[in-house]
């Protein structure tokens, strides 16, 4: 006959008593000293159209790739997703970088593992500031060297390659970082000839590609660009959380020849690139942090939507939806702050015209029509509303949307000129 299973014997006295005192008294758990919160309700977020620069609307796609249920960040099914997702990575960014990652962080994380591994105390580094991502990058270079010299243009405005001859011939710098994408001005900076430069004084180039990624043309390789990081919550129409990052062969020699450690333990890339990149022998992967799972679903499933469109056609979209809408700006009476030539078709500055209260436009927006977008920074505050047209977002209808906002808040200060 099967046997039967039986349950451990319980004392009289055990039996007898609740389940949370048997528990408090066996364990003896104390008492919470904080009173428990109220009951604040489900989780329901207004619906935002979201027009600024960043984060944008993530695709549908992405959302659900997100409630997929998750495995170990060492299961082989993850440590395979990982793979394609540097794959989708590498053909957004136009590289053939073996160490093309996603970051556990959002983009200033992949900034600073920039800034940390490729520089060295006593390294100099030269920072093309033309823009509020320009003076952060003079900051968080100078966490990490004693020698940041910086090079600059009114904000809105471009280097030309002179003025950066110019600027090397003076301070010769080991790491050259410029904005291609300065998301604080929609400016978007001309990179022909600038690795050229680089190479003739042995210096990396190292881009932020944050607004440009999937939004522009942009070609790591054939540019020559050393390194760069990027956002996803932005062209690509992924929620923050997860971060580009490639190293070419001139930054991962230069990172394979630090005296000293690197300086930020959870962003050492050497550490990270034992678990991110095999070594081709077959041995497991290094654990070195939990990778947010989740997210990597959403990064590879946003990489894959833009695969499937094409980067070409996601340029083009994006261009003629920037175009579009600074044809509608101009039948209203606004105007760009960037030159054409410079203007990312990603995200626009537009100028706030005399008398109008560009805080009670953004209010406007928000609270009509729920669309959200953004005041300038640093000196630009007050001066520009930021918008941005980007990855999901990037459609015609929601110009429209934004323009009729724009007329009825203009209208409401009296100032629409039509």
């Amino acid at each position: 006959m099967r046997a039967q299973l039986r349950a451990p014997a319980v004392s009289a006295a055990r039996r007898a008593a609740p389940f949370s005192t048997a528990v408090a008294k066996e364990f003896d758990i104390p008492k919470a000293t904080i009173a428990k919160p109220p009951d604040y309700g489900q989780l329901n977020p207004p619906p935002r159209l979201m027009l600024g620069p960043g984060p944008s609307n993530a695709w549908p796609r992405v959302y659900t790739a997100m409630a997929t249920p998750m495995v170990g960040h060492m299961d082989a099914h993850f440590i395979q997703l990982m793979e394609e997702a540097k794959e989708l990575l590498r053909y957004t960014w136009q590289t053939k970088n073996m160490f093309t990652v996603p970051v556990s962080g959002t983009g200033s994380a992949a900034w600073e593992a920039a800034h940390a591994n490729l520089t060295e105390y006593g390294d100099v580094t030269l920072c093309a500031v033309n823009g509020y991502f320009g003076e952060r990058a003079v900051d968080m270079s100078s966490r990490y060297t004693n020698n940041v010299a910086r090079i600059d243009r009114p904000w809105g405005e471009v280097f030309t390659l002179d003025e950066l001859k110019e600027a090397f011939a003076k301070y010769k710098p080991q790491l050259f970082w410029i904005a291609h994408a300065e998301t604080s001005t929609g400016a978007r900076q001309p990179l022909e000839g600038v690795a050229e430069l680089c190479r003739q004084y042995d210096c990396l180039l190292l881009a932020d590609t944050v607004t440009s990624i999937g939004g522009v043309p942009l070609f790591i390789d054939d540019w020559g660009i050393d390194a760069a990081y990027a956002g996803g919550q932005k062209a690509l129409g992924i929620p923050p959380g997860m971060a580009p990052l490639t190293f070419g062969e001139r930054a991962l020699d230069k990172m394979s020849r630090r005296k000293e450690p690197v300086k930020n333990w959870y962003l050492d890339m050497n550490m990270i690139r034992k678990y991110m990149v095999s070594d081709g022998s077959g041995a497991p992967r290094s654990y070195h942090h939990t990778a947010p799972i989740s997210m990597l679903y959403a990064f590879r499933e946003g990489l894959k939507v833009l695969s499937e469109e094409g980067l070409e056609n996601s340029w083009r979209r994006h261009r003629t939806v920037g175009e579009y809408f600074w044809e509608g700006l101009a039948e209203i009476g606004l105007k760009p702050h960037v030159a054409h030539a410079h203007r990312l078709p990603t995200l626009t500055t537009v100028k706030i015209p005399e008398g109008v209260d560009g805080k009670k436009v953004v209010k406007h927006c928000l609270d009509n029509y729920n669309i959200e977008i953004a005041g300038g920074l640093g000196s630009l505050a007050g001066v520009v509303w930021r918008i941005g047209f980007m990855g999901y977002n990037s459609k015609k209808e929601n110009v429209q949307l934004l323009l009729a906002a724009f007329k009825t808040a203009l209208k409401e200060q009296g100032k629409l000129k039509m």
